[in-house]
């Protein structure tokens, strides 16, 4: 089973955010809450837990997952930004929208979209999330936590643990954050244009295309 950890939202006990990352470092599957919804995670570099998650999931290989990543210039780190897309992305967060990115060699190949070559990238507005990252000292790779046949994310992390308890190592109470998903932002091939209105205000790129 899986083991649960109640981390206080406003202040996290460091304790437990070293405990959760040891788990990550060691090849852990993670259930963790964001200014969004729960996600799912895992350590970057782990192609056996990043299987798991897709057959939890029951995602293909064309699925797009997301970097968490800690600040802007871990952000510089793993993906190729220009001077709009610094500018924006340093605007805008923390905060919740997932920003598309074409990726750098620090990215495994089996994360990026297998065509365009990109990543999405986050910066939670959520302290759980952020401390995770940040005692990481490396991006959380992720993805909603939506399991087959659902349109929305699962939002209690007692019936995380019922249903999903035997397929992850962790999971993670940081209290109610939402079922809304991310704004997501596509910049690259030389354009922003808006792919989802979710959660984060959408109205710098309601012109933008969608």
């Amino acid at each position: 089973m899986a083991q649960f950890f109640q981390i206080h939202p406003d202040n996290p006990q460091a304790r437990l955010i070293a405990q959760a990352v040891d788990i990550v470092r060691g090849g852990g599957v993670v259930i963790y809450p964001t200014d969004s919804s729960y996600a799912i995670g895992c350590h970057i570099g782990e192609k056996d837990a990043l299987e798991r998650i897709r057959r939890i999931r029951q995602l293909d290989d064309k699925h797009n997952f997301t970097l968490v990543c800690r600040d802007l210039s871990e952000v510089s780190q793993y993906t190729k930004m220009d001077n709009t897309a610094h500018r924006i992305i340093k605007s805008l967060t923390p905060g919740a929208y997932t920003f598309v990115l074409p990726a750098t060699k620090e990215v495994p190949k089996r994360l990026m979209h297998p065509k365009r070559k990109t990543i999405g990238i986050r910066i939670p507005d959520n302290r759980i999330a952020l401390d995770l990252a940040q005692q990481l000292n490396e991006p959380i790779m992720s993805t909603t936590l939506i399991l087959p046949g659902d349109d929305t994310p699962l939002m209690d992390p007692y019936d995380m643990n019922d249903t999903l308890g035997n397929q992850v190592d962790l999971i993670i109470d940081g209290g109610y954050c939402g079922y809304e998903p991310t704004t997501v932002v596509h910049m690259h091939d030389g354009e922003v244009r808006l792919g989802r209105v979710g959660k984060g205000d959408p109205s710098l790129f309601q012109g933008a295309g969608a």
